[in-house]
């Protein structure tokens, strides 16, 4: 009797999971959005990464393809998402006794994103992000992991401020 009451709550617990629409990254898409269009973000700061806004694109294009349903698209799309880097600054973080002992690496970027089926849900904002470094470090020596790291943030901050649903 026990093993028939196991095998209906499986068999309950495996229907009920088929109905219900999970999501573990929680978005806000509209069911007839099947495509969104990220264009390249222009890198406007005054000190410019060569490798920076392609890394922030792709970073962005796989956000979204990994944690949504839409196809990505050169043009057209029912979601519209572009952006600019506006800066990219390096700043001393922590002052010891004569010299600055961490360094700061920030990058800011405005967003502007369209959402064709709902404009209340359009964005225009801008974020920023950054990460200290020990200055016995020079920047070309840890820059590339350091710019990996920010854009990560910055692709979870501009995710959630367009799409997130939390």
């Amino acid at each position: 009797m026990t093993m028939i009451k196991l095998c209906v709550s499986v068999c309950l617990l495996l229907f009920m999971s088929a109905c219900v629409h999970y999501s573990a990254v929680g978005v806000d898409i509209p069911a007839e959005a099947k495509t969104i269009c990220i264009k390249q973000f222009q890198n406007n700061a005054s000190l410019v990464n060569l490798k920076l806004s392609n890394e922030l694109t792709t970073q962005l294009k796989d956000k979204f393809q990994s944690n949504t349903r839409l196809s990505i698209v050169d043009a057209r799309g029912d979601l519209y998402l572009e952006g600019e880097i506006t800066n990219y600054s390096l700043s001393p973080a922590a002052v010891g006794v004569e010299k600055a002992t961490m360094e700061r690496l920030t990058i800011t970027v405005r967003i502007k994103y369209e959402n064709k089926f709902d404009e209340e849900k359009n964005v225009e904002k801008t974020f920023s992000r950054y990460q200290d470094f020990n200055s016995n470090q020079s920047l070309p020596a840890v820059e590339d992991q350091l710019v990996m790291e920010i854009c990560e943030a910055l692709v979870d901050d501009i995710f959630m401020a367009t799409v997130g649903n939390w």
